[in-house]
C-alpha cells in the first residue's frame, strides 16, 4: 500500500448543493480541495478521532470527526473503496472505519442529539438526517415547538428554508424548560450573528467600490459589520475566502479586495467581492478596544493594542489577524508602464485593471472576476475587433465559461505572453502544449522555452508602427473600401464567389489586367407608380393600432408589433377571411391601376437591367481620348474614389491638389488589396434578414 490515497470527483454538501473536489489521504493529514472555490480542508492525522462509512445518495460517504469538535463529510466513493480506505486508516491513523446504516423507515418521531456542529435526528440509534448547525440563520421558539430557519443558497436548485420540531413537555419536577434548552443548544453552534459587546476597532468613512458608497467598518471578534447610510451588512469571517492587496496603476492608491462565499445580498443583487479603495497618503493611529494581555493571548503577536501607519496597512493587518488568512499580492509581473503590476483593459464594456497573480488572474472592479490557474482550460490572444492597436485576452475555464478582456494595448502583449508561458497555461493560438497534457498533475513544471512565431510577428508589426509614428498610411494596412456597393453584386451565392476567386488567382500571377464588366446599376424606385397593396395582416394592424394604443397607454412601437402579433394569432377564422378578401380586392385594384399606368407610358423612364448592360458595353467600345477619360472618372467614382467619401485608411496626411498627382500616387502604390463588406437586406413577412458577405477585392486601376 502506498503512502497516499487520492480520489477524484468527491463531493461535499454545502447548504443544499454538491461541490466536487479532490480528496487525498496521507500519513500526515487528510486534504480536500474544492474545485469550485479552491478552498482547502486540512485535517491533521493526529486530530482524527472517529471515521464512519455509510450509504448515501451519491454512492458511499465518509464522516470524519476530530478531537477539536469539527465534523467533515465527503461523498462519492464506490463500494470497492471501503477495504482500501479501512486498511489505510488502521495502518496510519489507528482509527477504525466503522459501517453504519441510515434509518429509512420514514418515522417522524425520534431523539434529537447534539454532537459538535451537527444536530442528528435518530430513530432506534440510527440516524434519519443530520442538520449542520452552521447553516441555521434563525431559531424561534413557541409553546412546545422550535423552528429552525436556514441560509438560502443561490446555487442550489431546491433550498430547505424551515424545519419545525415538536418538543414534548418534561416532568413537572424538572426546572429547565426543554424547549429553551433545545434552542440554546442550536444557538450555541448556529450561524446567527448577534452584535454582543463592543467592537474591537472601528474604521470611519471608508470608500467602498463594491457595494458602492462610504461605509463605517466595525470589526467584531466573529464578524465584520459594514454600516452605511442606506444599507448594513454583517459578514461572518467564516464566509471570507481570500484577501487581496493590489496597487493601483497610478501608484497612489491601493485596492483591498475581500472574496466572499456565500456572497452578501442586496435585494436580488449578489456581491461576491468587497472592494475598498485607499489612498497611500492616508495615515491612521489605531487603538484596539482590548487590554494588552487579551490582545497578546487572542492574536499571538499579530496585533498590538496601539498601532500606526497607512490606513490600508492597518485595515489589511487587522483583517489578516481576525480572518486568519494570507493576503495575496501581485507577484513579479511588470506591465509596459514602469512600476505597474497590472494591465488596463475592458470587461463587459467597463474599463478596469487585470492583475496577473502567482496563482491566477483578478480583474477589478466592475464586475470583479477572480480566475485561478487550476480552473483555466486555455487562454487565447485575439486581434482587437475595433482597431489594430489593441488585442483581446480570452480565458476559457474547464466549466466552459469564457471571459474576454478587450482593448489591451499592443505593447502589453510581450509581457503578458511571457507571463502566461511561464505559468504553463495552454495557449490556444499555438495548439496544445506538452506540459498541459496531464490535467491531473497540477504540480508539473517545465522550463522549456519554445519559439513563438505569432509573438515575433506582433513585435515586428509594433516596431513598424512605432517607426511610422503611428501613421495608418503604410502599404500593409492601406486599403480602399467601397461605400457604394450595389445590392446586385452582394446578392451572389456562395458558390459563385468561390468560382470567381479561383479565376482571379491565375490572373494575379500572370499580372494581366482584364477589362472589367460595368457594374449593374441599382434599380431606381418609381415614385409615380401606384403603391403596392397591403397584406391582410397590415390592413388589420392599421385599423387596430389606435385601439391597441388606447388600451396600453405609453406602449412603444416594438411592443405594439408584439402585441399585434399575439392578437392576430387569436383572431377567429371568419374574421381573418374577411381581411383576406379585403387584401385580395386591394391587390386587384393595384394590378388594374398598374396596367393603366403602364399603358399611359409610366415606368418607361427607368432603364431595364438589359438596357443598362448594353449601354455600359457601348461606352467601353467607343474610341476617343475624351470619352475614355470620362469613362475612367466614372469607373473611379463607382469604385469608391469619389471626393464625397474616403475611408480613414485611404486619406493621406497631405492630400494631392491635382488629379495627376493622385494618379501618380496610385501607380506608386501598385495594386492595393482591401476587404469589401457588402450588406444585403431583404424582407420576409415581418422578419428582416441581414446577410454580411466578406470577400477579398482586387482594386487594380485600369
Amino acid at each position: 500500500m502506498g503512502d497516499t490515497l487520492e480520489f477524484n470527483e468527491i463531493y461535499q454538501e454545502s447548504k443544499g448543493s454538491w461541490n466536487d473536489g479532490r480528496l487525498r489521504f496521507s500519513k500526515q493529514n487528510v486534504v480536500y480541495k474544492s474545485s469550485k472555490t479552491g478552498k482547502v480542508d486540512n485535517i491533521p492525522a493526529a486530530e482524527l478521532s472517529q471515521a464512519t462509512w455509510r450509504r448515501v445518495c451519491l454512492g458511499h460517504g465518509i464522516k470524519l470527526a476530530t478531537s477539536t469538535g469539527h465534523v467533515y463529510k465527503y461523498d462519492g466513493f464506490r463500494d470497492t473503496d471501503y477495504e482500501r480506505i479501512s486498511e489505510f486508516f488502521k495502518a496510519n491513523y489507528k482509527v477504525e472505519l466503522t459501517e453504519k446504516d441510515m434509518c429509512v423507515k420514514g418515522w417522524n418521531w425520534g431523539t434529537a442529539k447534539f454532537s459538535g456542529p451537527l444536530l442528528s435526528f435518530d430513530v432506534n440509534d440510527s440516524s434519519v438526517f443530520e442538520i449542520p448547525l452552521a447553516s441555521v440563520s434563525q431559531c424561534a421558539t413557541g409553546k412546545n415547538e422550535v423552528t429552525l430557519e436556514f441560509h438560502q443558497n443561490d446555487d442550489a436548485e431546491v433550498s430547505l428554508m424551515e424545519v419545525r420540531f415538536y418538543v414534548p413537555p418534561g416532568p413537572a419536577d424538572e426546572g429547565a424548560d426543554p424547549v429553551e434548552a433545545f434552542a440554546a443548544n442550536v444557538l450555541s453552534k448556529a450561524d446567527v450573528i448577534q452584535a454582543t459587546g463592543d467592537a474591537v476597532c472601528v474604521f470611519k468613512e471608508l470608500q467602498c467600490l463594491t457595494p458602492r458608497g462610504r461605509y463605517d467598518i466595525l470589526i467584531y471578534p466573529a464578524f465584520l459589520h459594514l454600516h452605511g447610510k442606506t444599507f448594513d451588512y454583517k459578514i461572518p469571517y467564516t464566509t471570507v475566502l481570500r484577501l487581496f492587496l493590489l496597487p493601483h496603476k497610478d501608484q497612489r492608491q491601493m485596492f483591498f479586495v475581500i472574496s466572499l462565499d456565500p456572497p452578501i445580498k442586496q435585494g436580488q443583487t449578489r456581491y461576491h467581492f468587497l472592494i475598498l479603495l485607499f489612498s497611500k497618503e492616508e495615515e491612521l493611529r489605531l487603538t484596539l478596544n482590548m487590554s494588552e494581555e487579551e490582545v497578546e493571548k487572542r492574536y499571538e503577536g499579530k496585533l498590538s493594542k496601539n498601532m500606526s501607519g497607512s490606513l490600508y496597512e492597518m485595515v489589511s493587518r487587522v483583517m489578516k489577524a481576525l480572518v486568519n488568512r494570507k493576503i495575496t499580492v501581485p507577484g513579479n509581473f511588470q506591465g509596459n508602464t514602469p512600476g505597474a503590476q497590472c494591465i488596463t483593459c475592458s470587461y463587459k464594456a467597463q474599463s478596469g485593471l487585470l492583475y496577473p497573480l502567482e496563482r491566477g488572474f483578478i480583474y477589478v472592479h466592475k464586475p470583479p472576476v477572480h480566475l485561478r490557474f487550476e480552473e483555466i482550460s486555455c487562454v487565447n490572444f485575439a486581434r482587437g475587433t475595433t482597431t489594430t492597436r489593441s488585442f483581446d485576452f480570452e480565458v476559457e475555464t474547464k466549466q466552459g465559461n469564457q471571459f474576454t478582456f478587450s482593448s489591451i494595448e499592443r505593447e502589453e502583449y510581450g509581457k503578458l505572453f511571457d507571463f502566461v508561458n511561464a505559468k504553463k497555461l495552454n495557449i490556444k493560438n499555438r495548439g496544445f502544449k506538452e506540459g498541459m497534457k496531464s490535467k491531473n498533475n497540477e504540480y508539473s513544471d517545465s522550463d522549456e522555452d519554445q519559439h513563438d512565431a505569432y509573438l515575433e510577428r506582433m513585435k515586428a508589426e509594433g516596431k513598424i508602427r512605432e517607426e511610422g509614428d503611428g501613421s495608418n498610411d503604410s502599404d500593409e494596412e492601406t486599403g480602399e473600401y467601397d461605400s457604394n456597393a450595389s445590392e446586385s453584386e452582394s446578392g451572389s451565392g456562395g458558390d459563385g464567389s468561390d468560382d470567381e476567386g479561383k479565376k482571379k488567382k491565375p490572373a494575379k500571377k500572370a499580372k494581366v489586367v482584364k477589362e472589367r464588366k460595368p457594374r449593374k446599376e441599382k434599380k431606381q424606385k418609381d415614385t409615380n407608380a401606384p403603391k403596392r397593396p397591403m397584406s391582410s395582416y397590415m390592413l388589420w394592424l392599421n385599423s387596430s393600432r389606435e385601439h391597441i394604443k388606447s388600451e396600453n397607454p405609453g406602449i412603444s412601437i416594438t411592443e405594439i408589433s408584439k402585441k399585434a402579433g399575439e392578437m392576430w394569432k387569436q383572431i377567429g377564422k371568419d374574421d381573418k377571411e374577411g381581411w383576406d378578401r379585403k387584401a385580395e380586392e386591394a391587390k386587384k385594384n393595384y394590378e388594374k391601376a398598374m396596367k393603366e399606368y403602364r399603358e399611359n407610358g409610366g415606368g418607361s423612364s427607368t432603364p431595364s437591367k438589359k438596357e443598362s448592360k448594353k449601354a455600359g458595353g457601348k461606352k467601353e467600345d467607343k474610341a476617343g481620348g475624351k470619352k475614355r477619360k470620362s469613362d475612367g472618372g466614372e469607373k473611379e467614382k463607382e469604385q469608391g474614389g469619389n471626393d464625397s467619401f474616403k475611408s480613414r485608411e485611404f486619406i493621406s496626411s497631405e492630400e494631392s491638389s491635382s488629379e495627376g498627382e493622385r494618379k501618380k500616387a496610385k501607380k506608386a502604390k501598385g495594386k492595393p488589396k482591401g476587404k469589401v463588406l457588402h450588406h444585403h437586406h431583404g424582407s420576409n413577412g415581418n422578419n428582416f434578414i441581414c446577410v454580411a458577405i466578406s470577400m477579398d477585392y482586387d482594386q487594380s486601376v485600369n
